[in-house]
Order: C-alpha cells, then structure tokens, then sequence
C-alpha cells in the first residue's frame, strides 16, 4: 500500500495493511450455513478458520437487508450515519415511492474510497448491480458487478474485461452461478493484480431457498470455501461476514406465512388513511416475492400514533411495533427516512402490503426470507487471530474492516 498514514473514515481509523485485505459479505449466511457444511466434511477452509483463525458472532443492521448492511460494512457506521435504511423507501421530498440505490441517497464516504484516494489499489465486485454504484460512490479503482459483467468499460468500471476475468460467462441472477462469478473474479484479481483492498458481496439466492446442512447448500458453501483458500493463498487476510440471516417463514402447509399488514390497516382504519413500505423491496423478487420481516407505516394526521402502535402490536406474528424515535433510537436508522411506525415480524412471519400487490407465482420452495431482528446474527470469520478484542466485546458486521486492518495478526 502506497500510504503509510492512518487512514480516518468516518470517525474510525485504519491502518494500512502490509498484505491485501478482503472483505466478504455472503449475503444472507447465518452461522449454522458454515458449521453444516464443516460438518459435512466439505469445507477445509472453512475448519481451519474455525479451528485456528477467529470465528465471532456478530449482529448485522436492523432492517436486515442488504442494502443497509452492505453500506454499513464499507462506511463502518450504522444507517442513523450513513442514510441508506432499505433497499426501498417512500421519499418525502419526491412523494415517491423509489429504490435506494442511488448514490445521492449516501450521506458519507466509504472506506474503500478513503483508501482509493489515498493510494490504495482497491477491487470491489458484487453479484446484483443494485449496489455497484452505491460500493462505488467516489472510488478510484475497480467496481462491476457480475450480473452486468458483459457491459464493463476501463472508464467506468476499471477493468476492460470481466469475463476474460472470472473465465466464465454470465449467470443468471436466479443462480448460485451469479456468487461464483463473484468468487472466481476475486481470486482472479487477487492473483494477477494483489488490490490492497478488496471488497466481494455475493446474492443470497441459495439461502432464500435451501436451509442449512441441505445438499446444495453444502455444495454452495463447499463453492465459497475453494475460492476462499485460493485468495488465501495469495497472501491475503480474509474476513468474512453477511449483511443478515436467513429464516423458514412458512407454515405447517408450507405456504408463506404472512401478515397483509396495508390490508388489516385498511381494514381496521379506513381505506387510503396509511402507507405501508416494504425496504426488503428490490428489483429481484422472485425467490422472495417482496416478502420480509420488517415494515415501517405512513400515518394520516388524523391517526392516533400510540393507538395505531397498538393495534399492529397484537397481531399474531408481530413482534414488535414502535413509534419512529423509538425505534430509529434503538435500531440506528434515519429519522427523515422512516414512516411514522416501525413493524418487526416473528421469526417464522413476514410482512405484506395488500395480497394484490404481491405476485408468489415465482416461489418454486417455502419461503425463507428476512428483515427481522432474528435474523440479526452473523457470522464473523477471520483467517488469522485477533488481539485486543475482548471475548464478550459486541461486533458488529460493519466491525470486519476494523477487526482486519487494527486487529488481526
């Protein structure tokens, strides 16, 4: 690395590594994803960080959804900081309903522009281009994203060929293929280039449909570690995280279960008097059908707030209904970009808008999807010991640059 100064990013400081540094984020791996396929005898990499590097629990963002996990990991800061609470949200300003994928949504600087900018080589790729141009925003160095790898320039992404690269074409976004892209185009880069930093972030389309120890979720997992031991080799130091869990949400029919929540509000209340938004919301639906465990609700000034929060209290599958500061307190999220409720669902519940808007003729396995505070948990795996963190210390997934660059030996 060029520099030799601490670096300061949002209130946190880094070293500079004297080895490359990579990142994962395995989108929506809960722990028991690792230790079955450890079990099963098909992830060696994976024993070893067990058995000899350091192996953590650590809570994700709430909502747990990619966007804001994703951005809270490469800013080091909760969304309270960095603005991006979902990965869709009702903009005020716009009277819109819109994505957050726009960098204009980002309140702060990354760290891997921090980085970029202070000569660092820095690689980032991600599986969905949803959050390519957030990952992005203001770096100097190589950003695409598998899904879109066919349409790379050196302008624009910093590499003239993705898929010469990776040694494979395109995949599909409804595959496991579209992570293994991801995998193979890092260790690619790690061989032929050593970024000093480097950033991967998969899709979470295996864990939306296969449940931990399940055959093709070993053979995901076994995927993840081969690529994991040949970046290793490479001479970097690996940490590896998710932006969330992964839960059964169905019945003992095996269908979704499911709380309509705009349905019962209008219901309840009266027609047009309450938006329902759904962060979990993103262009890739259907494995998932716009279906997660967290909400936040719109009032009409002629609404009681207190009454309203206790009314979507005591529906069976809601764990949690909060007024807005409460819960932007106690979750860290951005008062200005959250409606006047915030809904959390059980565990095995997710939450609806109205069953006309959601369209569940994609779901070809039971639901598993996320948002909630149960799916908070997350692995946080280092390839090499950690000194100075206490062993009952708190981590965060947004913890993993610092664990790597001031931490680990």
């Amino acid at each position: 690395m060029n520099t030799q100064q601490e670096i300061r990013v949002n209130g946190r400081s880094y070293r500079p590594a004297p080895v490359p540094v990579v990142v994962v984020c395995v989108d929506g791996c809960e722990y028991d994803y690792i230790t079955e396929a450890v079990a099963a005898g098909v992830a060696p990499w994976f024993a070893k960080v067990l058995a000899s590097g350091t192996a953590r629990l650590g809570d994700a963002v709430v909502p747990t959804f990619t966007n804001p996990n994703n951005l809270s990991i490469v800013t080091g800061v909760p969304p309270s900081v960095h603005g991006i609470c979902g990965n869709f949200f009702y903009d005020r300003e716009a009277d819109a309903e819109v994505m957050m994928n726009d960098p204009r949504y980002l309140r702060c600087g990354t760290l891997l522009a921090a980085f970029g900018a202070a000569g660092a080589r820095v690689a980032v790729v991600t599986a969905k281009d949803k959050l390519r141009a957030l990952l992005g925003h203001g770096l100097d160095g190589i950003c695409f994203s598998a899904e879109r790898a066919d349409q790379v320039t050196l302008a624009g992404n910093g590499i003239a060929d993705a898929i010469g690269l990776a040694g494979m074409p395109v995949q599909s976004v409804y595959s496991a293929g579209l992570s293994e892209f991801v995998f193979a185009a890092g260790a690619a880069l790690m061989e032929r280039d050593r970024p000093d930093i480097m950033y991967l972030s998969t899709t979470d389309y295996v864990q939306h449909k296969e449940a931990p120890g399940t055959p093709a979720a070993n053979a995901f997992y076994a995927m993840i570690d081969r690529y994991m031991a040949r970046i290793e080799a490479a001479g970097a130091v690996i940490g590896l995280t998710a932006d969330h869990g992964m839960n059964a949400k169905f019945d003992a029919s095996g269908n979704p279960d499911v709380v309509y929540l705009q349905d019962v509000l209008d219901s309840r209340l009266g027609s047009g008097l309450c938006r329902v938004i759904l962060p979990i919301t993103d262009p890739y639906v259907v494995h998932h059908g716009a279906l997660g465990s967290f909400a936040t609700v719109y009032l009409a000034p002629s609404l009681s707030v207190a009454s309203t929060v206790g009314l979507i209290a005591g529906l069976p599958g809601i764990e949690l209904a909060l007024e807005r500061d409460e819960a932007c307190a106690r979750f860290e999220l951005p008062p200005d970009r959250m409606g006047d409720l915030v809904v959390v669902s059980s565990r095995h519940t997710v939450i609806g808008t109205s069953v006309s808007r959601h369209d569940l003729s994609g779901l070809d396995a039971p639901l598993r999807s996320h948002g909630g505070i149960s799916e908070q948990q997350v692995p946080l795996l280092v390839n090499r010991r950690l000194q100075g963190i206490a062993a009952d210390a708190r981590l965060r997934n947004f913890d993993i640059f610092d664990l790597l660059l001031n931490h680990a030996s």
